[in-house]
């Protein structure tokens, strides 16, 4: 596991390329693209078709840790969650890219945008927007508010997004997701479930830097590290498993 799970319950990162046409979704070409990835990566074995047309292949998730690919009416999606190292990220992320222009007539023409997500979860008890605030708002000109006498937070999901170059193409989002409602606060019923932090590298498709999905992938996986280990692990990550445990 990266150093990066032993600081919350699950740790993932995902790629998504995006596209402006809708991928194929015919037998031959779908069968194709996953039983090549199936060559690559043999323990992916569960192969399966949702309702909504999606196609998908998996690896079995009771390990803990396992590598998925989602074939989407627009989109090419693929992580690997608890991976062992984000070398292993990368293998699966570089020959996703390398294989779907070639099995799935994917142009660099069509494609819309590439994303690369880190994403943290942390298995809560509790009333999710109460603790995110005492992690992030304590020190902060908010703090006085959520301290009103007889106040309680309902809603506290902070989300930034951040142009990384001048033209507004390469860009970054910061976003926390937590998952209680006003039910669970009144009767102070709280299943356990996941507050999750995401943290996302976006490059848009048509004047990137980069000739191939795979270069420009190399990039904002690159990026997202530098980015996660310098700014969201001391400045939310920590605070937030700090703030978790202070609530028991």
């Amino acid at each position: 596991m990266t150093a990066y799970g032993s600081q919350c319950d699950d740790f993932a990162v995902s790629i998504y390329l995006s596209t402006k046409m809708d991928l194929p979704g015919r037998r031959e070409p779908v069968l194709h693209f996953f039983e090549s990835l199936q060559k690559a990566f043999p323990k992916m074995t569960d192969f399966d078709r949702r309702e909504n047309g999606d196609f998908s292949l998996e690896e079995e998730r009771e390990a803990g840790s396992h590598r998925w690919v989602t074939l989407e009416q627009r989109r090419v999606c693929c992580g690997f969650v608890n991976p062992p190292d984000l070398e292993d990220v990368d293998e699966l992320g570089q020959r996703v890219l390398e294989m779907a222009p070639y099995h799935l007539d994917l142009s660099a023409l069509d494609a819309e945008s590439l994303d690369v997500t880190f994403a943290f979860d942390f298995v809560y008890a509790g009333n999710h927007d109460e603790v995110v605030a005492d992690a992030l708002v304590i020190g902060n000109p908010l703090e006085h508010l959520i301290q009103l006498p007889g106040s309680r937070v309902i809603n506290y999901e902070p989300s930034l997004m951040l142009a990384l170059e001048e033209n507004c193409r390469l860009q970054c989002r910061l976003s926390i997701e937590t998952r209680t409602n006003a039910y669970q606060i009144r009767t102070g019923s709280f299943p356990e479930s996941p507050i999750s932090v995401y943290f996302t590298v976006r490059q848009y498709w048509g004047k990137q830097p980069y000739k191939t999905f795979g270069e420009s992938y190399e990039n904002q996986r690159r990026i997202a590290q530098e980015l996660v280990e310098s700014h969201v692990l001391p400045n939310v990550i920590t605070p937030l498993s700090r703030a978790i445990s202070a609530k028991g």
